[in-house]
């Protein structure tokens, strides 16, 4: 059970005390050794996708984890909890893999709502089963989605992801914006020679249907390794595309946001652009990552995890599980290195990180 300060409460939905405020100035900061505090957390339910995209994972899929390996809604509720209540944290986005596979999702994302309700929820999914969930993960209180789609061909969608579901993602689309679960966000990883040239279309697409569109650097972190520098289209690329068929101006960046964004002049759409490679934001980084079983990672590319799992199944307290936290966060290293001749790719593709 979260601990709670009793001169700062409020009813959540399901009836549970919680603190009104969970910003406490008294909560110490959860700050590495370069003075950068973290207050998103990014917390991977199911490392299970039902996709099979080439740039992510074999056509025959990865070996995931067992039930018993993942942790449970208890336990997960338990880690945002000393998050929220001791660690500062501030928003939190569920990844996966898939999430919507995750059983009883809604469920988990009123539980995590309830631990604070100015904690900011938002999800990331690669759509399909959005139709159908949209709906019940607005009721539970989810702020907004991230859905990914790198392509609107049909046939090249069934190409990418070896799967023909693209009229799900649409239909996903349409029903996140009808449930209110806005900004709805679509991410495309454009690829040299693979879909590049639907930059402006997706574009168009976003703006058209009043959804942002963001483009994100490709990076090394899929399970075959077979990322090659020279397919990856680049910030700069992308905004002198973009530049052609749009009058862009900047929009000032938000704090430790990741994406540098422009709105199309004369309209309220904006386009964000991600430049995880070519102009990395490591040095104003505020994230950590929590794997579906229970891995705390400090960056996408650590090589390094630290094991809440088995504090949580160990019987430790809140106390022991911030200061694990806490230690590993004040380890963390300068940036991912990516640029680096020593670089290392990590032993976990995104999908079993989380995204």
């Amino acid at each position: 059970m979260v601990q709670v300060r009793a001169e700062s409460r409020n009813v959540g939905r399901s009836g549970v005390l919680v603190p009104t405020t969970y910003a406490d100035a008294r909560i110490e900061p959860l700050a590495d050794g370069f003075g950068r505090v973290h207050t998103d957390l990014r917390v991977s339910v199911t490392d299970r996708c039902n996709l099979r995209c080439t740039y992510c994972m074999p056509e025959e899929g990865l070996s995931w984890l067992t039930r018993a390996e993942v942790l449970s809604d208890d336990e997960i509720v338990r880690l945002i909890g000393i998050g929220v209540d001791r660690l500062g944290i501030r928003t939190v986005r569920l990844t996966g893999g898939e999430p919507l596979l995750r059983h009883g999702l809604p469920g988990l994302v009123s539980r995590i709502v309830d631990i604070d309700p100015a904690l900011k929820v938002s999800l990331t999914t690669n759509g399909i089963g959005l139709k159908r969930m949209a709906p019940a993960l607005a009721d539970a209180g989810l702020h907004r989605v991230n859905v990914s789609l790198d392509t609107l061909r049909r046939d090249r969608y069934q190409e990418i992801t070896r799967r023909n579901r693209i009229d799900d993602v649409f239909a996903g689309l349409r029903a996140a914006q009808d449930a209110g679960l806005s900004p709805v966000k679509i991410n495309a990883v454009p690829v040299r020679g693979v879909n590049d040239d639907e930059i402006v279309d997706l574009a168009e697409f976003a703006v058209e249907y009043g959804y942002r569109m963001r483009f994100i650097e490709s990076m090394p972190l899929d399970a075959q390794a077979a990322w090659e520098r020279d397919k990856m289209i680049t910030a700069d690329e992308i905004v002198e595309r973009l530049s052609k068929r749009f009058t862009l101006e900047p929009v000032e960046r938000e704090d430790n946001a990741p994406a540098e964004e422009w709105r199309v002049v004369g309209t309220d759409h904006l386009i964000g652009v991600i430049a995880s490679v070519t102009r990395a934001f490591c040095g104003t980084c505020d994230r950590v990552r929590l794997t579906a079983d229970g891995q705390l990672r400090t960056c996408l590319f650590a090589t390094r995890e630290s094991d809440l799992r088995s504090l949580l199944r160990g019987g430790s307290g809140d106390a022991d599980i911030e200061a694990a936290w806490r230690g590993a966060v004040a380890r963390k290293g300068a940036g991912h290195a990516i640029n680096s001749p020593d670089f290392q790719q990590p032993d976990r593709p995104m999908s079993a990180i989380g995204g």
